[in-house]
């Protein structure tokens, strides 16, 4: 099954704020870890204040490692996860943090990646809730899926 990716980030090149999920078919997932210190101002305008904008059930803070192998958890259930992205960084975040420690990965055996370009297509202009990363994510699904229709 396909899961639509989406991150946010403090600035090009910082700390990962929070993964969303959006599943082909089935529940979705988030997670938001906590704040960098220092945070850019682009993001604390842009990002933060539509952090916790989720449905109560969906509301999941966590550090970096319990959210890495929840999310092993989330996918551990599919024999075959496929992550899709249309932006490099959030698959390249979304792998640095299934990596929970300097000589450990998370117990999940397979996961494949599609990186899509989407010429045209704004996640942030498209989402319910813009810079938050689970409604991001179903933006992109549900443009993606349509494409294919």
């Amino acid at each position: 099954m396909r899961y639509f990716l989406d991150t946010e980030f403090n600035g090009f090149g910082g700390a990962l704020i929070s993964v969303g999920l959006a599943a082909e078919h089935g529940e979705d997932y988030y997670v938001a870890l906590p704040l960098p210190d220092r945070i850019e101002p682009w993001v604390e305008r842009n990002v933060i204040p539509y952090l916790f904008h989720v449905p109560p059930e969906q509301d999941n803070r966590l550090d970096r490692v319990a959210a890495a192998h929840d999310i092993a958890r989330y996918l551990g259930a599919d024999p075959d996860p496929l992550i899709v992205a249309d932006w490099p960084e959030d698959i390249a975040l979304f792998c640095r943090l299934m990596m929970p420690g300097a000589t450990d990965v998370v117990d999940l055996p397979r996961l494949a990646f599609d990186y899509v370009r989407t010429p045209g297509f704004a996640t942030a202009r498209a989402s319910k809730v813009p810079h938050n990363a689970l409604h991001d994510a179903r933006a992109l699904r549900d443009h993606l899926l349509a494409l294919e229709r």
